[in-house]
């Protein structure tokens, strides 16, 4: 494991982009799959996961309350979960913890929430500032006891579940992690649990509740509703997981702003609440090609090409904003190289990711001599024709924020010092030989 403390130093880049990049497997895909076949009644076999860090925190929880797993490859990317059912699993000796993973803790929540006994959710030091509320109290609605810091809000978090009733929980933030925690309580509900959202967001969750014999419905107005079978059972098929568009998107913007680059990304998830930052950057005037569009499990995929193309920014259309919450930190580096004003607002959720990803991205990219300034839902980015270098940011401990100014040095006129860079094996473990492979410049000073 890779302390946050790590520098990496980037770019810049001379010459283009030119390869095939494939992403590891959907991080938000590979969190489910465990938990559904940790959940499910006989033995599901994954392939395509993600071997990052915060998803093995989410495999070691399962396997601290009783589930067996079998990596069936040294890299840990095809997995054999044996569940042991919706009410299968033991009470851990020890407490269960989530790392960096906002994501595992907050749909963990959710499980826990329907356990009859007790458990403990902790994390790492950053986790432990990230609000919690927001999935401590619909789980106190329906019935379990929640206690935490500052009344649950923080971590850690101690949970004693079980004799859930359902509840309809009107979200007051769009969050898929709030959504699905309250799902995946009602799995252990009596009666039909609804979640209404004030905007659509990843229906991961959705997609693949069906996979386990769990119906979901969606209403005109997006209510989803769940009305428990009492059980999950393993699929027949091999739980396929497609490429991370997260993990793509970085190589697409690094490709759009290096002249002279062309990249192709096999495979990459095109679900259309993941799909924001894609239409994003085409709206911008990228040079995006989309092909061979297919099916994995219940997921679209497709091949994407991408060529460098002069950039030009926009003002955000609200309705990508939370297809497009995780992207943001790369697509604030394509305005600040491209030419025009870009505007965002309504992403005040930015600010309670893993970093506050709104302040930091503008400390480091203003460091870089970009023109941005900070609102309190979003940014006013004016484009420059390159961005200084020579420099040293502070990624905080947050992958996409290293992994965004990585991208940017490229285009910087020398190198970038990226501080406490050592996150990146939170979500993407292999990003510097992948991004080196291609031609991109970075490297770890410690030599790693």
């Amino acid at each position: 494991m890779s302390g946050i403390d790590r520098t990496l130093i980037a770019g810049p880049c001379v010459g283009g982009l030119s390869g095939t990049v494939v992403v590891p497997g959907d991080k938000s895909m590979s969190h489910r799959a465990v938990m559904l076949a940790a959940l499910a009644e006989g033995v599901t076999e994954i392939s395509g996961f993600l071997p990052g860090e915060d998803n093995l925190a989410t495999a070691r929880m399962f396997t601290d309350m009783g589930i067996d797993i079998d990596w069936l490859d040294a890299g840990k990317t095809r997995l054999r979960v044996h569940g042991t059912g919706l009410h299968g699993l033991k009470e851990p000796v020890n407490v269960l913890d989530a790392g960096n993973s906002g994501t595992c803790v907050r749909l963990m929540t959710g499980v826990l929430a329907g356990q009859p006994f007790h458990s403990v959710l902790v994390g790492d030091a950053s986790l432990h500032k990230r609000p919690m509320q927001r999935v401590a109290d619909p789980v106190r609605r329906m019935g379990a006891h929640v206690d935490g810091r500052e009344g649950g809000n923080k971590l850690p978090l101690a949970i004693r579940g079980g004799g859930l009733k359902a509840i309809h929980h009107v979200s007051e933030v769009a969050s898929a992690q709030v959504k699905s925690c309250v799902l995946l309580s009602g799995l252990f509900a009596e009666g039909t649990t609804r979640v209404s959202e004030p905007k659509p967001t990843r229906d991961h969750t959705e997609r693949m509740l069906p996979l386990f014999g769990q119906p979901v419905a969606v209403t005109v107005d997006g209510t989803i509703s769940l009305t428990p079978t009492d059980r999950l059972v393993a699929p027949r098929e091999v739980v396929h997981i497609p490429a991370d568009p997260s993990s793509a998107a970085f190589f697409a913007v690094a490709a759009s702003l290096v002249p002279g680059s062309r990249l192709l990304l096999p495979g990459v998830g095109i679900n259309e609440r993941r799909d924001g930052w894609r239409r994003i950057l085409a709206a911008m005037g990228a040079q995006l090609g989309t092909r061979d569009v297919a099916s994995v499990g219940s997921e679209p995929v497709a091949n994407i090409d991408v060529d460098y193309g002069e950039l030009t920014a926009i003002r955000v259309d609200p309705a990508d904003v939370p297809d497009a919450i995780d992207e943001f930190p790369v697509l604030f580096v394509a305005a600040a190289l491209a030419s025009g004003d870009f505007v965002l607002e309504g992403a005040e959720e930015l600010r309670v990711k893993e970093s506050d990803r709104i302040a930091a991205m503008v400390a480091a990219l203003r460091s870089a001599g970009a023109d941005i300034n900070e609102r309190p839902d979003g940014v006013r980015i004016r484009g420059v024709a390159s961005l200084s270098g020579g420099i040293d940011v502070d990624a905080h401990g947050d992958h996409r924020i290293a992994m965004a100014m990585a991208v940017a040095a490229q285009r910087a006129e020398g190198d970038i010092r990226i501080h406490n860079a050592g996150a990146i094996a939170t979500s993407f473990p292999d990003f510097v030989p992948m991004a080196r492979a291609v031609g991109m410049r970075l490297h770890w000073e410690d030599g790693a």
